[in-house]
């Protein structure tokens, strides 16, 4: 099971886990107080009423698997003056903690934040607090020039990989190796998204050469994400309907995320682009399958995909073993 992440700034268990969040910053600074009462007022006012003090931002709560109230929080700051929008408030309960409360808080605020369509998200920690100076290195936060000139605190930008989409040309151009690797990827992870593990770069390449012809022909269109450096991090498709009486309708195939882009939300923003083009150019339903039990099948529920049954024994994931598959659609509009 996985935390439980949910929105809401007056959330009553809120000023509690904000007043320990702030009690905890001001004795690392060197300046501890013994109450939210006696903290700096624009602190206090946080934890007092945060409802008011984060009236234009998101604010995300994480519950424990298990438990009924949430141990850690998180602030998306919303972006102003041309800024990036920041990640501030990351905090869980020391008795809650190592359990993956702050990766799946960071990780759905980077989604909203990717979702908003801005090219990139920031935030500052201190120095010294190596765990999560850590997880935001993991995330692929990368330190950048101060706008916050205090010693000791360090100011990191996340820039959004970039999502377009490829022309045939493209797909041809990128089958060998940055499609096929992508491939080969998550294959290599364990997914089972129609390959065993012995299928070898030539025969990737060859599946996507193959995708290339089916994009020329109008029947499948894809979408690529790359990061500052051009290297591709992402891909999904969507073929639509061949039946005269299924030209309403296309299926989501292949949403492969590299294994190093991953916990950022890339995967949602794939989905959501191809469901936005999928909507825009007149399809009204939506379908796929996904292996039962595996990661995707958070994904496409967390993106409001409905579940419509499960087949035993669908298909061999990578090392051979028959797997069930679960079948999603989403109705568009």
């Amino acid at each position: 099971m996985n935390a439980s992440i949910e929105e809401n700034r007056s959330h009553p268990r809120l000023p509690d886990l904000l007043g320990a969040y702030h009690l905890a910053n001001q004795a690392e600074k060197g300046t501890p107080v013994a109450a939210v009462a006696a903290l700096p007022a624009v602190y206090r006012g946080e934890a007092e009423d945060p409802a008011a003090a984060f009236t234009a931002d998101t604010v995300l709560l994480a519950t424990p698997p298990g438990e009924d109230l949430p141990a850690g929080c998180v602030v998306l700051k919303a972006p102003y003056e041309g800024r990036a929008p920041e990640i501030k408030r990351l905090w869980v309960e020391p008795e809650a903690r190592r359990k993956g409360l702050a990766k799946a808080l960071m990780s759905e605020a980077l989604r909203r934040a990717a979702a908003s369509g801005a090219p990139a998200v920031r935030l500052t920690v201190w120095s010294w607090r190596e765990e999560p100076l850590a997880l935001y290195r993991s995330l692929g936060f990368g330190t950048v020039a101060s706008w916050d000139e205090r010693p000791d605190l360090l100011c990191l930008e996340k820039p959004f990989d970039v999502i377009e989409r490829l022309t045939p040309e493209a797909v041809r151009a990128h089958a060998s190796a940055g499609l096929a690797g992508l491939l080969l990827d998550a294959v290599d992870s364990g997914a089972s998204v129609g390959f065993l593990a012995s299928v070898t770069a030539s025969e990737a390449a060859a599946w996507w050469a193959r995708v290339a012809e089916e994009a020329a022909e109008g029947v499948r269109d894809v979408w690529a994400a790359h990061g500052p450096d051009g290297r591709l991090s992402g891909v999904v498709t969507l073929v639509r309907g061949g039946a005269a009486n299924g030209g309403h309708r296309g299926e989501i195939s292949r949403l492969l995320v590299h294994r190093s882009a991953r916990g950022g939300g890339l995967g949602y923003r794939l989905l959501a682009t191809a469901e936005a083009h999928a909507a825009a150019t007149g399809l009204t339903l939506l379908v796929l399958d996904t292996q039962t039990d595996s990661p995707a099948e958070r994904l496409y529920r967390g993106a409001g995909w409905t579940a419509a049954g499960t087949i035993p024994d669908f298909a061999a994931d990578p090392a051979g073993v028959l797997r069930a598959t679960t079948l999603y659609y989403k109705r568009l509009g």
